[in-house]
Order: C-alpha cells, then structure tokens, then sequence
C-alpha cells in the first residue's frame, strides 16, 4: 500500500475519462430517442434497459467478483462495454440503427457495469490505507459530480455537429482508456476463505450472511433500501417539479441538474477530510434527516419559489454525495475483503429495485397524490427515519462507538 496513491491517480485517470464519455454517451442516446420518437415511453423503456441487468445480474456478480480475478473482470468488463458501443457505431454509419437495437445496447452496456463496479469497490480496501477510504469515495463521487455538470451541455452540443456514430465512437475510446490504466497497475484478490467447491447459492448465501451476523450493518442495509423507496420516486419527479409546479423551461430543468451536479461536487470534496471517516454511521443518519428536509421544504415553496428550489437542490447533493461515500466505506470497513463482491452486488441490486418500482410508479405518484404531495410525504419519510435510526439499538450502539472514538 506503499504506493496507492500512485495507483490510484492512475485507475481514476481512466474512470475520469470512461465516466466522461459514458454519460456523454448516455445523455446523446436520450436526446436522439427525444429527437427520433418524442415518446416519453420510450425514454421509460430506455431507463429499464440500463438498469434492470444491474438489478437481475447483481444477485449474481458478487459471487463471480469474489471468486475470479478482479483486475481481469474489470477490464473483460470495460472491453465488453466498448465492444457492444462500437457495433452500434457501426449500425449508424451504415443507417441500420433501430430502437430496438439502442435498448440492446443499454441492457449490454449495463451488465457490463454489472460486474464492473462491486469488482472495483471491493478491491479498494485492498490497494488503499483504510483511514485514507472515504477519501477515495469523495474522488469517485468528484468524478460522478464533473461528469453530471459537464455532459448534458456537451452531449446537445456533440448532437448538433456530428452524426452519433463518432458520439458512440468517444465511449469506445473511455472504455478502452479505463482498460489500458488498469493494465498499468497491480490490484490484489482477497485471500481464499475456502477450499469448498464453488456453487452459486451457497456463495450468495455466504455474501448475505455477511449483512445479516452484523446487526448494526444488517439494519443500515434496511434503512437504506427503505430510503431508496422514497428518493427514486422523488428524483424521477424533479424535472416535472420544474415545469408544473415551478412553470419553467428546459433551461430551468439544467439548472436543476447543474444545481445537483455541483452539490454533489461538494459533498465530495467534503469527503475528503479524512476525520469524517470515524463517523460513517453518525453521517449516514444525519444526511438521511438533511435528504427528507430539503425534500420536504422544497414541497412548501410557492410557485414563485424556483431559485430556492435551486439552493435546495444543491443542497440536497451535498447530502447524497456524503450519504453513498460513507455507505460505500461502511461496507468496506465491516465486511471481509473476500466476500466485499457479493455485499456490493447485493447492495446495487437491492436499491435498484425500489428504484425501478418508483420509475415505474412515478406517473401515477404524480397524477393521483400531486407532484408537491409526494415531496411532503416522501421528505417527511425520509427525514423521520434518519432521525429514528438513532433509536434502533443496533444502530445506537454503533453511533455510540464512534463518539468515543
């Protein structure tokens, strides 16, 4: 570990460069549906295929990430990615392209990621000091924020001077950059806890045991997928907050996502002191209770409210950002390194499924609750429940531990 700084300035080099052309990518594909179909159904079905093979396979990968070479999967992974892009690249040079055939590649590219990212977030604690993880995870969501800032504009401006084909073309040459850095550097594998024969299920049983003998993280794990249920609903009525409640424009809905992009810039950056990490549970509850209040006050603002609902949302993703960094490192702490890729495939798996229920269920949230009820009932819900967790023993206790520390 003597040298993880270097090897990390290397492996983020290229997840810069892979994230950067992948929601290029990802906000071109939404505008050439918007621009091809103007049918919000198709955006839907655009949203299920990338996420419903990271919700399926996620039950899964874990078992494969843990048990394979990581560094390989993760590269396999990338290469995987580039290669299905480049066939629909190819599709659009040759006028051949169909609908059908993007959500083919948004279920491809997703599981792709699938196995990529618990492959990565397990090998973490392995190559890196463990008072130096949370601000690893302030880097990640750096990266995540940068690209949320700086895509959207640069996808609409890449949409309206080249054909899609060189578009598809620059996340093919993100994925093979985040390939070639990860070549460049050593990433250890756990040790081998057993010498039993593989089998899927007992492996994902083993995965989940791992959550389930800690009661502390066996209960955060039911917070967190209790949380999930409420935001994706909520985060999926935003740009409908925007235009219904608020009357505005397309450029007031980039506003909102600039807004959230530099929060969670912020929250990141935030991340980066490394104290904070002997308080991982104490910020997951208390960001909770921040979540549920910039939900619901964004809820009480008048119509003329919007450059609040602005500030609010900035503020909101500082709270996310703090909230999946200190999650992200809670589980590296608490689990072993061996079975870290279940736990994380587990954990996307099981928030993606609220996620995906409430992408579904979001027009009929808004057509039979209302739009600005749904952000009074689901902040309330969220901010109650970070407040109540510090009344679950398991969890108090957990609180309680870091303050002596």
């Amino acid at each position: 570990m003597s040298d993880w700084k270097r090897v990390f300035a290397i492996i983020f080099t290229g997840q810069l460069f892979s994230t950067l052309s992948s929601y290029v990518v990802g906000y071109a594909v939404i505008f050439w549906l918007s621009i091809k179909t103007g049918s919000a159904q198709v955006l839907a079905y655009a949203t299920i295929a990338s996420l419903l093979p990271q919700l399926v396979l996620g039950m899964f990968s874990g078992v494969f990430v843990d048990r394979w070479n990581r560094k390989m999967i993760m590269i396999i992974a990338d290469l995987f990615i580039a290669l299905c892009t480049l066939a629909i690249a190819i599709l659009f040079f040759i006028n051949e392209v169909r609908i059908s055939y993007i959500y083919i590649l948004l279920v491809m590219r997703s599981a792709g990621m699938a196995f990529h990212v618990p492959a990565l977030q397990a090998s973490i604690p392995l190559m890196a000091p463990e008072d130096q993880l949370m601000r690893i995870a302030g880097i990640n969501n750096i990266i995540q924020a940068v690209s949320t800032i700086a895509t959207p504009a640069l996808a609409a401006l890449l949409i309206s001077l080249f054909d899609m084909t060189w578009i598809m073309l620059i996340d093919v040459a993100g994925a093979l950059i985040a390939s070639i850095t990860l070549m460049m550097v050593r990433i250890p594998d756990p040790e081998k806890k057993s010498n039993l024969k593989p089998h899927i299920f007992r492996e994902l049983i083993e995965g989940m045991r791992e959550i389930y003998i800690k009661p502390g993280l066996k209960w955060m794990f039911i917070l967190t997928v209790t949380a999930h249920v409420f935001i994706m609903p909520i985060a999926a009525m935003f740009p409908l907050m925007t235009l219904q409640h608020f009357s505005g424009t397309t450029y007031m809905m980039s506003l909102v996502e600039i807004a959230w992009g530099v929060g969670t810039l912020l929250g990141g950056t935030l991340l980066g002191y490394p104290w904070l990490g002997n308080y991982k549970v104490t910020l997951i509850n208390l960001m909770y209770i921040i979540m549920g209040l910039t939900i619901f006050t964004s809820g009480l603002l008048p119509p003329s409210g919007f450059a609040i609902f602005a500030a609010i949302t900035t503020v909101g993703g500082i709270s996310v950002a703090i909230y999946s960094g200190a999650f992200t490192v809670l589980l590296q702490t608490m689990v072993e390194s061996s079975a870290l890729g279940r736990v994380f495939s587990l954990y996307t798996s099981l928030t993606l499924l609220p996620s995906m229920i409430g992408l579904m269920a979001t027009g009929f949230i808004a057509d039979s609750i209302g739009i600005v009820n749904a952000f009074l009932i689901a902040g309330s819900a969220i901010g109650l429940m970070g407040a109540g967790a510090f009344f679950v023993p398991e969890v108090g206790r957990m609180v309680k531990s870091e303050v002596r520390q």
